[in-house]
């Protein structure tokens, strides 16, 4: 089953955070937390992000920021 537009997931394959932005052909469309380039992932290869993940990556994009590292 694709996860719903919208949805914090898990790549299995990167262990990166991303947002469910869409479905592509066989593929889940994911853009990173705070934005950037979007990748396919196989549906298979996604699952839900816990809390603790999701906190993981508003914490890293936070520090990147601080850093001047993103817009």
């Amino acid at each position: 089953m694709k996860p719903p537009v919208g949805t914090y997931v898990v790549d299995t394959r990167t262990e990166r955070v991303g947002i469910v932005m869409g479905h592509e052909g066989p593929y889940v469309q994911l853009r990173p937390y705070g934005g950037g380039r979007e990748w396919d992932a196989e549906p298979g290869a996604v699952r839900q992000a816990t809390p603790a993940e999701r906190l993981s990556a508003a914490t890293a994009y936070a520090n990147a920021r601080s850093r001047g590292e993103v817009p």
